[in-house]
């Protein structure tokens, strides 16, 4: 099994609003997009988050599940829009558990 972590940060200009659409566009990819075991997202309220606004962590059953992931056309969309609503930085972590 493969554990996907993301941390989003967001421009000051975008809107709590944009930021909850982004949640739930993410949440949503777990019913859309096969080989995804859980998926978890929302606002990162830690006090030592260096700017970072979103937190995100999808298991998947397998590493070719990732990898069909980042391609997937729901994914994109969601990518698309972050982008759109003022993404400017991202990190990323994968690992097997």
């Amino acid at each position: 099994m493969i554990e996907h972590v993301v941390i989003i940060k967001f421009d000051k200009m975008t809107t709590k609003e944009q930021k909850d659409n982004v949640i739930q566009q993410l949440q949503s990819l777990a019913n859309s997009i096969p080989g995804i075991v859980d998926l978890r997202c929302n606002h990162n309220f830690s006090e030592r988050n260096q700017g970072f606004d979103i937190g995100l962590t999808v298991r998947f059953e397998s590493i070719e599940a990732l990898k069909a992931y980042g391609p997937h056309p729901e994914h994109q969309k969601a990518v698309s829009y972050m982008i759109e609503a003022g993404m400017t930085d991202s990190i990323i972590v994968d690992f097997e558990i």
